[in-house]
């Protein structure tokens, strides 16, 4: 399926979330988990790694946590960065564990329309197969140094 969101959309979510929780993320830098995590930790967000492979470990200065049980803050925003089979059961654990939950993030490749449909029947905003570093460039024109045409800055006459 294919998702499609406005910019107006995904500038609110962006703007609206401060914590984020990332599972799956990684300790490799050069996995996008990585990359993503740090970017977003640079850009103001609180992230909160997620991976059991490596909990225990530290992170951008934080602690990764085996699973979001185990969370002890609230959070804004899921970003999952498993497959998509994985997928419905952290969003329910999500859904169970935080009450003010307000996004529901599926990174590129993964999505899951039943796991999606659970999530905004409770109200949550729900963004599939995109990566919230690369809309948060191009919504705020930080893609311009890639060569990538955000529509922002034109060189036309």
């Amino acid at each position: 399926m294919d998702e499609t969101y406005s910019d107006a959309e995904l500038r609110k979510v962006l703007g609206a979330v401060k914590t984020v929780a990332i599972v799956g993320i990684s300790t490799n830098p050069a996995r996008p988990s990585y990359f993503v995590g740090r970017y977003l930790g640079l850009k103001g967000y609180t992230v909160i790694p997620i991976n059991p492979g490596h909990a225990g470990k530290t992170l951008f200065g934080k602690t990764i946590i085996d699973d979001l049980e185990n969370v002890s803050q609230s959070v804004d925003m899921i970003d999952i960065f498993r497959k998509s089979e994985a997928v419905p059961e952290i969003v329910d654990q999500a859904l169970e564990k935080f009450q003010n939950l307000k996004c529901i993030w599926m990174q590129i490749g993964v999505q899951h329309e039943a796991a999606a449909a659970k999530a905004r029947a409770r109200g949550v905003t729900v963004i599939m197969n995109r990566c919230p570093k690369i809309e948060y460039q191009r919504l705020f024109g930080e893609l311009r140094m890639g060569g990538f045409n955000t529509g922002i800055i034109s060189s036309k006459l």
